[in-house]
């Protein structure tokens, strides 16, 4: 037989398939004449190989880890890698890997459909390159996976013009059920060729988010410094080396992209970055140990936004289509949104040391209709970060128009590219994934600028938080799309100044287009609900506080927090961080309260009632107003009225106790009513109640001090008849001539023996009793 080398045009593995498949073809003519005999046998036979042939379709799997690079110029060489798995039951043996080229795709919906397809067989995937290009395997073991690598000179596929070319990567091999070379697995992805520099490149803006979840809680500590407590320590996990914060940080910093960041991510690190707490079970919670990490990733931000633009989302960054959909018939939830805007740039300028953007508003996955455009603007913003497939094209438009859109009321919609917006969303934590997507990436983005020589601006908003094998496979895409020949960078304002396409659509879908996945994972009404309620009882409690901003400034962040957009989908969670903050709240107005009283017993007509107010609370409280109600003024009044009322002013750590006057009418059991008022007239806390008992004006006491009044009376009637019958004597005696001066001494003397006479029996007891020396019955005693 001869040698390979002895067939002109052919390599040496080709020529030895051909030869073997030529060796079989012979060896087996005498059978197939035996099988022409017997029609109904080979019939049989013909049967049975098709089904052992559809069985082998397809049963190897194909993964392309690396295509290198992903836009090749003339004179560079194509490197492809990866591992082919053998899932059938049979071993494949003379397989080999080798790359098709097709024929280059003209429209970006022709790229979709080859995306939908990318493993299926067959194909018109066009011949393979073949020769030395190919990466061979005498036999796959079913199960075991086998590497491959393929380099092959750009020149070498025969791309044309400008465009996107599909590739197909496909292994091919025989089985003991069909013993002939076939296609058993492919993988299929695009190669964009734009090998010298466009007429007119696309101007393209690429967002960068810097995004996570809430974090931190409403409680901070009692110290000067306020340390604040976390809800866990995830916070520390994604930013310490290879989290996903830090990588987002080390890949954007070489990228010329558009930083967004929400200032709460910005907060709750640089609160870590000091004294910090963190929540364990139960009310117990534990020091952070992670201000190392902490401080270190934002020097390295820091760095990386120098000279960098920077868009500043709402503190929290608040859920605008929840609060168009569900907060706006809630009173108060439209001044959230405005607070959150208000302390934003603040935020980023302390902590970042740059001025950011304030002027854009970005809903979930650029979801719009009227009533959240209309949210969305209400805080300041007038430039919506929407998506195109909230602005579906209805013209005849041949190309994807720029970004920004005119609709109406002065604001400006800047509109992303839904396809390149969208391609790293799904799992890319396989290396063939992430190729396939950053090839799509790159094929979306050759074709779009192929459209037409018109010079446009296109926006990339991706997912808002990216995982890190997301963030990994977006930032290879654009490092090799700043690199490429089609595409130059552009910052996000400078995207929303630019001339906008009169012939594009700025109609905003209706509010029924609205996408229903999406509306499943909003904040509830019942939510903006809770979070209003939470926002009276904070305005309650500040105006009696000496230093409010120990109070406000927590809580006002918190409760922007309960309006995130990181809540989506994970309401119970969200539901247990409002309870919370509205738990913890409750336990600090409850530090400032009113004593509970016993019963009172009063002792007399008028007497005071002190009543005592207790703070808790590290500062003073101030613009307090207590008010002591009788629930029956004819039996008791407080200073002469139905109530009356004293300002109160404690310092912190302390009581103070305040003194009421009041009068008996008369005696019995009468309710009075405390209560706490701020100075503008809102209950604070709870009332105290306590009964009032009038004890001593009784009718015995009436009895006593009538019978002395008798006795004075009886005393005063008894000395003037003495003194009556004294003068008559004495007259009687002046007329008698007989009667001597001894006579008148002696009766002078009976007179005043008669003044000593002893105690009638009406005055056997004193006039009072003695006061007891007992204690006192069951109930406060006031004072006279």
């Amino acid at each position: 037989m001869a040698e390979a080398a002895d067939f002109p045009g052919m390599s040496p593995s080709p020529a030895r398939r051909w030869l073997r498949r030529t060796g079989a073809l012979l060896a087996g003519a005498p059978l197939l004449a035996g099988l022409v005999q017997l029609p109904g046998a080979s019939a049989q036979a013909v049967g049975q190989t098709s089904a052992k042939a559809a069985s082998d379709t397809g049963t190897v799997a194909v993964a392309v880890d690396s295509l290198s690079p992903g836009a090749p110029t003339d004179g560079d060489t194509l490197t492809l890698s990866g591992t082919v798995i053998n899932n059938g039951k049979r071993a494949v043996t003379d397989a080999h890997v080798g790359l098709r080229v097709g024929a280059a795709l003209t429209t970006r919906s022709a790229i979709d459909t080859a995306v939908k397809r990318s493993a299926a067989l067959p194909g018109n995937d066009g011949s393979e390159v073949g020769g030395k290009y190919v990466a061979e395997f005498a036999k796959l073991t079913p199960g075991v996976a086998e590497h491959f690598s393929i380099s092959i000179p750009v020149d070498k596929l025969d791309l044309g013009a400008d465009g996107v070319y599909p590739i197909s990567v496909a292994l091919s091999g025989e089985t003991s059920a069909q013993p002939w070379e076939q296609v058993l697995g492919v993988q299929r992805t695009f190669l964009p060729w734009q090998p010298d520099e466009a007429d007119t490149r696309t101007r393209t803006t690429v967002l960068w988010p810097l995004v996570s979840t809430v974090h931190m809680t409403a409680e901070t500590g009692s110290n000067a410094q306020q340390t604040p407590v976390f809800l866990n320590d995830d916070l520390a996990a994604e930013i310490a080396p290879g989290g996903r914060l830090d990588q987002l940080l080390t890949l954007g910093k070489e990228l010329d992209i558009t930083w967004v960041i929400d200032p709460d991510l910005l907060a709750s690190v640089d609160a870590m970055t000091g004294s910090y707490r963190v929540r364990g079970d139960g009310d117990t919670t534990t020091a952070g140990t992670h201000q190392a990490i902490a401080k270190q990733w934002l020097d390295d931000l820091q760095d990386a936004v120098i000279g960098k633009e920077v868009v500043a989302l709402p503190f929290a960054d608040p859920d605008l289509a929840a609060l168009a959909h569900n907060g706006t018939g809630v009173a108060g939830s439209l001044s959230q949104l405005k607070a959150a805007t208000d302390v934003a740039a603040t935020t980023v300028e302390t902590v970042l040391h740059v001025t950011p953007s304030t002027d854009f508003a970005w809903p979930v996955d650029g979801a719009v209709d009227p009533s959240i455009v209309k949210v969305a603007t209400s805080a300041g913003a007038d430039k919506v970060i929407a998506r195109s497939d909230s602005l579906t094209e209805t013209g005849d438009l041949t190309y994807s128009p720029s970004a920004a859109r005119p609709i109406g009321g002065g604001t400006t919609a800047v509109v992303a590219d839904a396809r390149l917006s969208t391609t790293f969303q799904g799992d890319l934590t396989k290396a063939s994934a992430s190729t396939l997507a950053v090839q799509e990436f790159l094929a979306q983005s050759l074709a779009l600028n192929l459209q037409t020589d018109k010079q446009r601006s296109i926006v990339v908003a991706p997912q808002r938080m990216p995982t890190a094998s997301q963030a990994r496979s977006l930032a290879e895409a654009v490092t090799t799309l700043q690199g490429g020949t089609w595409s130059q960078s552009q910052q996000l304002v400078a995207t929303a100044k630019a001339k906008p396409d009169p012939r594009a659509s700025t109609k905003v879908s209706s509010k029924s287009a609205y996408p229903s996945s999406l509306r499943k994972q909003e904040l509830s009404r019942s939510a903006f609900g809770q979070i209003a309620d939470t926002q009276d009882n904070l305005d309650n409690f500040k105006v009696i506080l000496t230093n409010e901003a120990r109070v406000v400034t927590p809580f006002g962040r918190a409760i922007n927090r309960e309006m995130s957009t990181s809540w989506r989908g994970r309401s119970t969670a969200a539901s247990t961080f409002r309870q919370g903050v509205q738990a913890y709240l409750d336990s600090l107005t409850g530090q400032v309260k009113l004593i509970d009283k016993s019963e009172t017993k009063l002792s007399g007509r008028s007497a005071t009632i002190p009543v005592t107010v207790q703070n808790n609370l590290v500062q003073g409280v101030d613009h307090l107003v207590l008010r002591l109600t009788s629930t029956n003024p004819t039996r008791l009044e407080i200073s002469g009225e139905d109530y009356a009322e004293q300002r109160i002013t404690v310092s912190g750590g302390h009581t103070t106790t305040v003194k009421f006057t009041t009068s008996a009418n008369v005696n019995g059991q009468t309710t009075v009513v405390a209560q706490l008022f701020t100075e503008d007239g809102q209950k604070y806390g709870a009332p105290v109640r306590f009964d009032v008992r009038v004890t001593e004006i009784t009718a015995t006491v009436m009895l006593v001090i009538g019978g002395g009044v008798l006795l004075l009376v009886l005393a005063g009637f008894r000395m003037y008849t003495q003194r009556k019958r004294a003068a008559a004597r004495q007259a009687e005696e002046s007329g008698e001539d007989g009667e001597s001066a001894v006579d008148r001494d002696e009766e002078e003397s009976d007179a005043r023996a008669g003044a000593d006479d002893p105690e009638q029996p009406s005055d056997e007891t004193p006039d009072t009793a003695t006061e007891s020396a007992d204690p006192s019955a069951t109930g406060e005693r006031v004072d006279r």
